[in-house]
This record gives C-alpha cells, sequence and structure tokens, in this order.
C-alpha cells in the first residue's frame, strides 16, 4: 500500500473524543522509548508527523493520524516506564485501557516490542490482558537494525518460545527498524488486508 497522504487529526483524553466516522483505528502502542513515534513516522513518510522525543512518557494523548483518507493511524500513551508522576502514569493507563476495550472503530492493536531485550513481564502482561478481553493485537518487533541477523534470529526464538507457554501459537508479528525503512511495506500492506477484510464483511 501507498500512503499518499498523511495528516494530523487530534488528540483525545478520553475514548469518547476520538473522531465519530466510519473508518477504522490502527492503534500502536508499547513501553515507553520503545520507538514508538519513530514507527508512525515511517510508516507515515513523515519526518515529523508524530512527536519524537528521547524522553520517556512524551505521549500523553490519544493521537490521531488519517491516512490516504481511508483509516486512522492511532498514537497511544506508552506503558510501564515513565519519569511522570503516579497519577498521571495512572490516568495513562486509564486512557489505555478504556480505549482499547471500549474504541468500537478499533480493527487492530499493534504491540511494540524493542527486540534487543528478553520477554518483559510487562509486554507479556499486557498480550494477556488483550487475549482475555479478545482484543486482536499483532506484534512489532522493533530497532532490528540494532542487532545482528543471528542475534535477532536467536531473540526470536526465545520470544516465540516465550508466548507458546501461553498461547496456541504465536500471534502475526513483524520485524521493523524505523532507521531503515524495515517492515514498512509489510505493516502496510497487513492493514490493507485487515481493512479490505473488515469492509468486506460489512
Amino acid at each position: 500500500m501507498i500512503v499518499a497522504k498523511s495528516e494530523f487529526v487530534k488528540s483525545s483524553a478520553e475514548v469518547n473524543q476520538c473522531p465519530v466516522d466510519s473508518r477504522w483505528d490502527f492503534a500502536f502502542i508499547g513501553r515507553s522509548n520503545v520507538g514508538k513515534s519513530s514507527l508512525i513516522n515511517m510508516l507515515c513518510n513523515r519526518v515529523a508527523l508524530a512527536k519524537v522525543s528521547a524522553t520517556p512518557g512524551k505521549t500523553q494523548l490519544i493521537n490521531h493520524f488519517l491516512i490516504n483518507d481511508r483509516f486512522y493511524i492511532v498514537d497511544l500513551p506508552g506503558y510501564g516506564y515513565a519519569k511522570v508522576s503516579k497519577s498521571v502514569k495512572d490516568d495513562f493507563q486509564k486512557i489505555i485501557r478504556n480505549y482499547v476495550l471500549e474504541r468500537q472503530n478499533m480493527a487492530l492493536l499493534f504491540v511494540l516490542v524493542d527486540s534487543r531485550h528478553e520477554p518483559q513481564k510487562i509486554d507479556l502482561e499486557f498480550m494477556r490482558f488483550l487475549g482475555e478481553n479478545g482484543v486482536p493485537f499483532a506484534i512489532v518487533f522493533t530497532k532490528a537494525d540494532k542487532l545482528s541477523e543471528k542475534q535477532l534470529s536467536d531473540r526470536l526464538e526465545v520470544y516465540k518460545s516465550r508466548m507458546l507457554e501461553e498461547w496456541e501459537e504465536m500471534p502475526d508479528y513483524f520485524i521493523s527498524s524505523s532507521a531503515h525503512s524495515v517492515g514498512r511495506n509489510e505493516i502496510l500492506d497487513y492493514i490493507d488486508d485487515v481493512c479490505k477484510n473488515l469492509d468486506n464483511a460489512d
């Protein structure tokens, strides 16, 4: 899929403030500083559509970006570590939970995982929460350029083994590097296919 047009639409503090129309949401979430904003900018072919920061916890709202006048890419607050107060962190969790469970237009949630690390408890718990609530999701392993091909392969095998301890099968997943546009076409084509399937189902 070619991204011919991408534009920021709005930021929402609550799920009921999100855009009201028939377009599908494809939301992106992960631990703070996992490379979420960089990935969104890569997918949209824009340098600074989503705000990138070296300081974790900068995304504090639900940010909607309209792609090709067809669907939304949604930048959600990061979960886990962030240099913010407990009250603000609690607000993040409430925003995330309400969006994930209540947003009727959400077609799919992409859970971003740093490919350099061993499976993290907070990521596994979040995906378990999604599974328990029937929320469709796929995994994006970010920052693949930081590893050699063998290191990346080994990391993926460890992750698959850990996931299959709880899941019947490995969820769909993608390898990405925002620095080198790795995974861009695969993720966009996947979104395109999901859109077509949902539209045909209607």
